[in-house]
């Protein structure tokens, strides 16, 4: 199979017999063009297959339209509602989004934010690979050195110079915390994300606040992963053969708890024997008549402050970077 050349002003000035000013004229400001010249052009253009260069007329307008979006994992349902609230918001306001996921990668984390910026993008808004305290990526002096507004979701890097917009996650765990304790729950499986992350310390903290303010002990093991299905999955998994049998599972978010419900599942244990809660609504979960107590937020508006936030940085470079916090709401298993 031949590979498509990609039709130019300059093949479709030669298929006219006319110069590549007239032909860009045309093609860009048609009202300097008489209309016969103009008709017989867009028509040597549509016969051509000529497509226009949306990145070059970017760059001539000098008002770039472009927002990137970085994110971890598509494949999250936590971000499902986060992509729409951006996409929703940045076409209100004019902008079309460029969604990257780096599937946890380091690596692809720096390729896109070195793909957005030569694309001279207007503005980026990034939930980072990791949110731990000494994750601090080579993109970083270069995001400052340009200046461009930058608004972190979720995931935060340890810096104090961008915007940020996230969860109150301590309160989360605390809410969880404080339900346990009143199911009279005393030894949690506690699935959370990577051990160093910020996220995960402050779920876990806010679990453990609850139980001290109600002066109840707690039993706590702690099995790190990395916030998707298959290491919670084989946690669990791995917990059930040894024989243990908590009294309730925190899943750390939606497809951990997911992945310690299928390998309950697996094994023949019923959510009667043991309680799972977890950070989040699972998706769909009501088709199927399956309710989980949970932590919820409201994602929706986390994308959309995220980027009514990296706006007010495009329109005013001088404005200052704050924090947008969403605090979660507990969901008991008749609400879910």
């Amino acid at each position: 199979m031949t590979k498509r050349s990609q039709v130019t002003i300059t093949d479709i000035a030669r298929h006219v017999g006319l110069t590549n000013m007239t032909v860009s004229r045309a093609l860009n400001k048609p009202d300097k063009v008489k209309p016969e010249t103009r008709e017989k052009i867009l028509a040597a253009a549509r016969e051509l297959g000529y497509v226009p260069n949306a990145f070059a007329s970017h760059l001539r307008s000098r008002k770039n339209r472009l927002i990137g979006l970085v994110t971890a994992s598509v494949d999250n349902p936590f971000y499902s509602e986060v992509i729409k609230a951006v996409s929703r918001a940045a076409e209100e306001r004019d902008y079309t989004i460029m969604l990257i996921d780096t599937d946890g990668s380091p690596e692809r984390e720096e390729v896109a934010i070195e793909t957005l910026l030569s694309y001279q993008v207007a503005g980026i808004i990034l939930s980072p690979v990791s949110d731990a305290a000494d994750y601090r990526p080579a993109y970083l002096d270069r995001l400052r050195a340009t200046r461009l507004p930058v608004v972190m979701l979720d995931r935060t890097l340890n810096v104090p110079d961008f915007s940020r917009a996230v969860l109150d996650n301590r309160l989360a765990g605390s809410l969880l915390g404080e339900l346990l304790v009143k199911k009279d729950i005393r030894r949690v499986l506690a699935l959370t994300g990577p051990r160093g992350s910020r996220i995960t310390q402050d779920r876990l903290s806010g679990l453990k606040t609850a139980f001290d303010a109600a002066g109840v002990s707690l039993t706590v093991e702690q099995r790190p992963g990395d916030y998707t299905l298959q290491p919670a999955y084989r946690d669990m998994a791995d917990y059930l053969r040894q024989g243990k049998l908590p009294d309730a599972v925190f899943g750390f978010n939606q497809l951990i708890t997911l992945g310690a419900m299928r390998a309950l599942h697996d094994a023949r244990v019923s959510r009667d024997e043991v309680m799972v809660v977890g950070v989040d609504r699972l998706p769909y979960a009501d088709i199927f008549e399956v309710s989980v107590p949970c932590a919820a937020h409201d994602t929706y508006r986390l994308g959309h402050e995220a980027f009514r936030m990296l706006f007010e940085q495009i329109e005013d470079p001088t404005a200052t970077g704050r924090e947008v916090v969403i605090s979660a709401t507990l969901i008991s298993s008749g609400d879910n």
